[in-house]
């Protein structure tokens, strides 16, 4: 029986709004099983093709699982995943296995027909096609039976699948692209906190064992459990940052932000805006609405550093927001709830400050909940010499190269002040890494890096004897050490040795010692 123009036209009217339905479902969502159910759905009742049937091959195209399927059958919705074809088993598996086109009159006409998802009609036609990737190979089957047996509609409606197949290959595709992509972002994201754990572990927050520094590791230990605010103490260049960055990482709070602000370094009407954020128009230049460092830290932990800096002022404004937990932008009338927690830092004698009147007395004692002291490196210098192992071996990696430091360099930096703490150490590795040809820092390019060995930390003892029949000692650190001791005065090296003055001159010339000038 053909099919007149009239019909012909109807069915391509159909298939048109079909073919433009399925396309709009398909860019509504990524969720595949969703928007798969929604085009088998209109495949029905649009165009007739009942019982529709998605499969998605496996990563090796060894075999083919249900993934959204049209029928009225609640066991097979619940157990659709678990129902697979292997490669060349069933009509289904065929198609995966040739990437051809199956279309039967009655799909009990085919000998390959299966019957194992018990949904088909015997009696109706059958239309399976290929899912097709972007390499052409086969990602997938798409099939449905007509609910009419008249075999002259069978061509148009193939096409039909067809371009609808093409629809969903591309949506597959894309799927699987956005998942890939959102896979590997998730796993950067939890390596990079892996990291960040590492780094702020306690382990790896401040190097050092001395008794002072293990006060301090027990304390950080104890308050990063809470959400008390934290003051940390100390000198310029003792790490006070990095104390407050193992803070929030070992905190709850560690997977929600941690924004850090320097309040000396911006004069006071921009640090208003810089913490609390502003509305658009609110001061020449703000073109646009602007979130503040309290709305950026919601959730997790503002560091602020140099607190003592603020003037009086801004600090009545400070302490309402950490009284209240709110603020209002800068130019706007709005209230804004936060939920930080605060850690701040200071080398500024704040007990003097508030005696003064330079700094709030209510202030002082909202921000002194949990007072860390972090001890200048005078105080605690038999960490130094590893500190200064851990800073070589950091220079080291930086600088692609074996770095060692000698311990003839080690006690000459043990007999120096350090008022710019471990910054200035720190400094002071990195310049005579750079000066130093063999990656050996020892004493002379430490002294030709500005140390001065004779000035002494206050109060502190001269180095400790060496052992001049020491095996550890190369003849180099032995001439070294022995110049130290006597003050770079060859005659006096020379007889802590039991050489003659001619011996020691010709030894400071072969092993290339720079003499320093006391």
């Amino acid at each position: 029986m053909s099919v007149s123009s009239t019909d012909k036209q109807t069915l391509m009217e159909k298939q048109l709004d079909a073919i433009y339905k399925v396309s709009h479902v398909l860019g509504q969502s990524l969720d595949l099983q969703q928007t798969l159910d929604e085009v088998l759905k209109i495949l029905e009742e649009d165009m007739g093709l009942t019982r529709g049937i998605v499969t998605i091959s496996d990563e090796d195209q060894t075999a083919v699982k249900v993934s959204a399927v049209h029928v009225d059958k609640s066991w097979l919705q619940q157990e659709m995943n678990s129902v697979r074809y292997r490669s060349g088993e069933g009509i289904l598996g065929r198609i995966l296995a040739s990437g051809s086109d199956i279309v039967r009159l009655s799909v009990s006409s085919d000998p390959n027909f299966l019957h194992k998802l018990d949904i088909y009609e015997y009696d109706l036609p059958f239309i399976g096609i290929a899912i097709r990737g972007a390499d052409d190979t086969t990602i997938g089957v798409l099939a449905a039976q007509p609910d009419t047996c008249e075999e002259s509609l069978l061509p148009a409606l193939t096409r039909f699948m067809q371009m609808v197949a093409n629809l969903i290959s591309q949506n597959i595709q894309l799927a699987s692209s956005v998942a890939d992509t959102h896979k590997h972002l998730v796993d950067e994201r939890d390596e990079l906190r892996r990291e960040v754990r590492v780094k702020y572990s306690f382990d790896h927050m401040v190097i050092g064992h001395s008794e002072e520094m293990r006060k301090v590791f027990d304390q950080v230990k104890r308050v990063a459990k809470w959400d008390s605010t934290v003051l940390v103490r100390g000198e310029s260049g003792t790490g006070k940052e990095l104390v407050a960055s193992a803070i929030h990482y070992n905190s709850p709070r560690s997977n929600k932000p941690f924004i850090k602000l320097n309040c000396a370094a911006l004069p006071e009407n921009l640090l208003e805006s810089e913490l609390f954020g502003h509305e658009k128009g609110a001061f020449t230049g703000a073109i646009k609405q602007r979130q503040g460092r309290f709305e950026q830290a919601n959730g997790g932990t503002l560091f602020l550093d140099e607190i003592g800096e603020i003037s009086p002022i801004f600090q009545a404004k400070l302490l309402r927001v950490l009284q209240e937990s709110e603020f209002e932008r800068v130019g706007g009338n709005k209230t804004i709830k936060v939920n930080v927690r605060i850690v701040t830092a200071t080398n500024r004698d704040l007990e003097a400050e508030v005696e003064a009147d330079n700094f709030r007395e209510d202030l002082y004692y909202r921000l002194n909940v949990m007072p860390i002291y972090l001890p200048p490196l005078r105080e605690r210098m038999e960490d130094l010499p590893e500190l200064a192992g851990f800073i070589v071996d950091k220079l080291s990696k930086q600088q692609g190269r074996a770095l060692k430091i000698t311990d003839g360099a080690i006690r000459t930096l043990m007999s120096y002040p350090w008022p710019g703490n471990i910054r200035e150490l720190e400094n002071c590795l990195e310049r005579s890494s750079v000066m130093c040809e063999q990656g050996i820092i020892d004493l002379d390019v430490i002294s030709l890096s500005g140390m001065e060995q004779t000035t002494l930390a206050p109060g502190r003892p001269k180095p400790p004897q060496v052992d001049f029949n020491d095996q550890n000692l190369d003849e180099r650190e032995r001439v070294t050490a022995a110049l130290e001791q006597a003050g770079w005065v060859q005659a006096r090296a020379a007889r802590l040795l039991g050489m003659t003055p001619r011996q020691i001159a010709y030894r400071i010339q072969t092993l290339n010692i720079h003499m320093r000038k006391i």
